[in-house]
């Protein structure tokens, strides 16, 4: 099985997973070998949070290391289809961006694609800037969607993703099974839900939202960006399935959009 195809099925989480972070994920267009977006992304996420400066990079063989020439650097990855990981070189508070494509036959509807990821530490700054971060990643990558999810809750709902060796899973706490991601028929509706959703415009025309008559209670946590895209906020705290209320918001949002996931054309 291919490392690629690995990712999709654990919900694309990294490799390492610390127990107390927030992990933020887009869907973007494929780069095409241009870095132009990449540093359209670095900049929006360093304009988003004062004080955070992605100029350091981050290995496991090497450790963290201090980029001098940090454009030149991305030239090259945009190159190779990947961005390694970037840093703020601050290992007590750690926040790392790190990208690369999807190849079309990996991605929905045969559209290869770039999926992007932010980590930073789940604590009070975490938890009250995430929305924020998560919509200048997205909108300055030009993505589809894109979801936060703590670090624990991945973990357990990457079960709800149909293995393709199996017929019938059984996905945890009566949660809807979910296509692999390359077999989803379309890139513009997300393959699964967060604690705070983004949707774009695209994405939205698709799903029907917002409708005031059946979205009224995600409407009270949710806003429109300035793209014409939406924040969608299940639960005011991070999501935690251990949570009666949260569960129970995360199963009516699923049952209210069935496409989410590939469950039902679009």
């Amino acid at each position: 099985m291919s490392s690629a195809t690995i990712t999709t099925e654990l919900m694309s989480m990294p490799a390492i997973l610390p127990e107390s972070s927030l992990l933020l994920l887009v869907h973007a267009p494929d780069l095409d070998g241009d870095s132009r977006r990449m540093r359209a992304v670095i900049h929006a996420l360093e304009h988003a949070l004062p004080g955070l400066h992605l100029d350091w990079t981050r290995s496991e063989a090497e450790g963290i290391q201090p980029l001098s020439q940090r454009d030149a650097w991305l030239d090259e990855a945009a190159e190779d289809g990947e961005l390694p990981a970037l840093c703020n070189g601050d290992e007590d508070h750690l926040v790392t961006l790190s990208g690369w494509e999807r190849a079309g036959h990996l991605s929905p509807g045969n559209e290869p694609l770039f999926e992007l990821h932010l980590e930073l530490p789940l604590d009070t700054r975490g938890i009250a800037m995430a929305g924020r971060l998560l919509e200048a990643m997205a909108e300055s990558s030009r993505a589809w969607w894109g979801r936060v999810l703590t670090s624990r809750t991945v973990v357990e709902l990457s079960r709800q993703v149909r293995r393709h060796w199996q017929d019938a899973p059984e996905p945890p706490r009566g949660l809807p099974v979910l296509e692999p991601l390359e077999m989803t028929p379309t890139p513009v509706v997300p393959h699964h839900l967060g604690w705070v959703n983004y949707w774009s415009a695209a994405t939205v025309q698709r799903l029907g939202f917002p409708d005031p008559s059946r979205d009224a209670e995600l409407l009270t946590r949710s806003r429109q960006t300035a793209f014409g895209g939406w924040l969608v906020r299940l639960t005011d705290a991070p999501l935690d399935l251990d949570d009666p209320a949260h569960l129970d918001v995360l199963r009516r949002t699923y049952a209210r959009f069935p496409a989410i996931g590939g469950r039902a054309a679009p």
